[in-house]
């Protein structure tokens, strides 16, 4: 699995670093990587956006180009609402992710400055572009906002399909156990006043039960509450 790295290309503002950093470690991703940050570094801004980011901040690399923040990378993706007619694959975030989750490569990811993004030149050093499928009227992201999409996506691929599966279903024979326990109680308690009526209301109650399609766990939990009632008036 491939951790990607994040890189800035030229970001103008001290605050969207911060506010990026704390989208990335939202979403487990560490490498930080400024090329030519406009106003310096390091950034008081950008540490005091960060929040919970405030550590990937600070261990930032910076670097004067493009060429030499990715020098070690293998898999480079520009991120981009505009393809610059260039022969390139253009991926949906999710589709990017699942790529890296499934590489052993060294792989980052490029985001351009706020104003104009990422020029040709940046662009070219890509494999493939990740498009963000938004409004076409109005693309622009905000540089974090950018950030937090991409990372996301990249902690979602490792989630399984779904939430956690339910407990089994009882068995026949459990929910046959909890139900005796249950009427007996009933009768005890004094519950089935006419005789007569009785299959019919045993009848009832049970269909309640069968309709909820009960768990294992969820008939023992019903188990412990027949018995607890049952102790607490003596029985």
């Amino acid at each position: 699995m491939s951790v990607p790295s994040v890189i800035l290309v030229r970001p103008q503002l001290g605050s969207n670093i911060g506010m990026a950093a704390r989208a990335m470690a939202n979403c487990g991703l560490t490498d930080l990587r400024l090329v030519a940050p406009r106003d310096g570094w390091p950034n008081a801004e950008a540490a005091a956006a960060a929040a919970g980011g405030r550590e990937i901040v600070g261990n930032a690399g910076t670097h004067p180009t493009t060429a030499e923040a990715v020098a070690d990378l293998q898999v480079i993706y520009a991120t981009t609402a505009r393809r610059r007619d260039m022969e390139k694959p253009v991926l949906h975030p999710r589709t990017a992710a699942a790529e890296m989750r499934a590489s052993p490569a060294r792989t980052g990811v490029l985001f351009g400055a706020e104003r104009a993004g990422l020029d040709n030149d940046d662009v070219s050093r890509a494999g493939a572009i990740i498009e963000v499928p938004l409004n076409s009227a109005f693309a622009s992201l905000n540089l974090a906002q950018a950030v937090l999409i991409i990372a996301y996506e990249w902690a979602q691929a490792g989630v399984p399909d779904g939430p956690p599966g339910p407990s089994p279903l009882a068995e026949a024979g459990a929910f046959e156990g909890f139900w005796g326990q249950l009427n007996g109680e009933l009768d005890r308690a004094g519950f089935y006043k006419e005789a007569n009526l009785r299959p019919t209301t045993e009848r009832n109650l049970r269909n309640i039960f069968t309709r909820a399609a009960l768990t294992d766990q969820e008939v023992r939990t019903l188990r412990g509450v027949v018995a607890r009632l049952a102790g607490g008036r003596g029985g």
